[in-house]
């Protein structure tokens, strides 16, 4: 077989079925836990402005490495970047809308870094999520927190961990301001132990050392304050409301004091859900948390969110390690067999199909021999014959392709025929 002229793109790849019947089936199970929920779906556009996303924080490696980014043909041009993420763009469309709030939205669709790809992480990827925007009431972060716990458990997962934070409250006089003093004066005194990459890190964003991952800051971050010891008393009032309402519906926790999440726009609640099924240290399967200043920043008004976003291809793979959610069948239903020229084949498929029923056919004007073997192949549960004999007597052999019986139907009472044998 001779070498393909063109192959898909590095970090991402074609999904044929049944996995895109797989992924398919799980963005649906999940727009039905969030429709259950009360969230309406937000379809956003793949790009943006580039100043959208840089509102993400500009010590982040999703700004400062892994954005797609593009000028596009206007005069003067304008710069773009496919999204990296959706809360941001989320926001953007709250504050160009103006929704009344609170606004309870989910969404699904790719997202794209420019990152080096491992197992369960593509530049092209897709993602599931929630985002409430208008209140800051800490039932808000509940509510978002326990739809994904109970989607994950809709999936048959059962190793799925929860942890969770809070990145209490910024501005000079919140509680943040001080944590990260403490932390910038623990940092500084260990300048010498952290790695190259972490001592650049202090300087344009201290929080996002206790995101590293490499082994020479494990000490270091070990030993570094918490920030649940820095919480004013109305950003630790926030959080033990957080903590009871989870409580109350039996979603389990452990607190993570150094969990700080990927981005700067998080305050107060941050959470991650993990699968510790996944081999490694890149078991996240999804997290997210409040960020009550990002819609402010992208010129609406004051308004506090809150949010998660799930990664799809992680999920799939969890669900694998604990041998749930498998592909659905991709078989047909019926698999019509028509030696008399193709059209009688056309009019019973139709027929079938504006019923409900899955039909397939062959093509081509193969034998009788060669169209059941793909009939075989195909799945179905029943073969409908046409052959010159039916066509003169107006009827149609119907064959159980289980235990290979079959009978003659009339034309007419083929669909009425099939519903009640399905049913038996």
């Amino acid at each position: 077989m001779a070498e393909p002229t063109f192959r898909a793109p590095k970090g991402t790849r074609d999904i044929l079925a049944p996995g895109s019947t797989r992924l398919r089936a799980l963005v649906d199970e999940f727009a039905r836990q969030a429709d259950n929920s009360g969230f309406g779906e937000v379809v956003s556009p793949i790009f943006e402005d580039l100043g959208v996303f840089k509102r993400l924080g500009e010590s982040t490696d999703v700004v400062t490495k892994e954005m797609f980014d593009f000028y596009d043909k206007g005069d003067p041009p304008q710069q773009l970047a496919l999204r990296p993420e959706l809360t941001a763009s989320i926001c953007r469309a709250y504050a160009e809308h103006r929704p009344v709030p609170p606004w309870k939205v989910w969404y699904e669709g790719p997202q794209f870094r420019y990152e080096q790809p491992q197992a369960g992480r593509y530049r092209q990827f897709t993602q599931v999520g929630v985002e409430v925007l208008g209140t800051d009431d800490p039932q808000a972060d509940v509510d978002v927190i326990v739809l994904g716990a109970r989607f994950f458990e809709s999936l048959g997962l059962v190793r799925i961990e929860l942890a969770l934070n809070s990145l209490g409250s910024p501005g000079d006089s919140g509680s943040r301001r001080a944590y990260e003093q403490a932390l910038v004066k623990h940092l500084e005194q260990n300048r010498s132990r952290l790695s190259t990459q972490s001592q650049v890190t202090v300087e344009r964003n201290p929080l996002r050392v206790l995101d590293s991952k490499r082994e020479q800051d494990s000490a270091v971050i070990a030993g570094a304050p918490v920030m649940v010891d820095f919480l004013d008393d109305e950003s630790a009032a926030h959080f033990a409301a957080v903590r009871a309402g989870l409580d109350a519906v039996g979603i389990a926790y452990e607190i993570s004091p150094r969990l700080v999440r990927g981005l700067d726009y998080y305050t107060r609640t941050t959470f991650e859900f993990a699968a510790p099924g996944l081999a490694g240290a890149q078991n996240a399967v999804g997290g997210g948390g409040r960020y009550d200043g990002l819609v402010e920043d992208l010129g609406g008004p004051p308004t506090p969110g809150i949010g998660f976003a799930l990664g799809v291809d992680r999920i799939l793979l969890a669900c694998d390690a604990e041998g749930v959610f498998g592909a659905p069948s991709n078989t047909v239903d019926v698999f019509v067999v028509d030696v008399t020229g193709g059209t009688e084949a056309l009019k019973v498929c139709d027929r079938l199909r504006q019923a409900g029923i899955a039909t397939d056919r062959s093509y081509g004007g193969r034998s009788m021999k060669a169209q059941m073997k793909v009939a075989d192949r195909s799945g179905a549960e029943f073969a409908v014959i046409i052959g010159e004999d039916e066509l003169a007597c107006g009827v149609l052999t119907l064959r159980d392709m289980g235990d290979s019986s079959q009978q003659r139907v009339a034309a007419g009472s083929l669909v009425d025929e099939l519903i009640r044998k399905r049913t038996l």
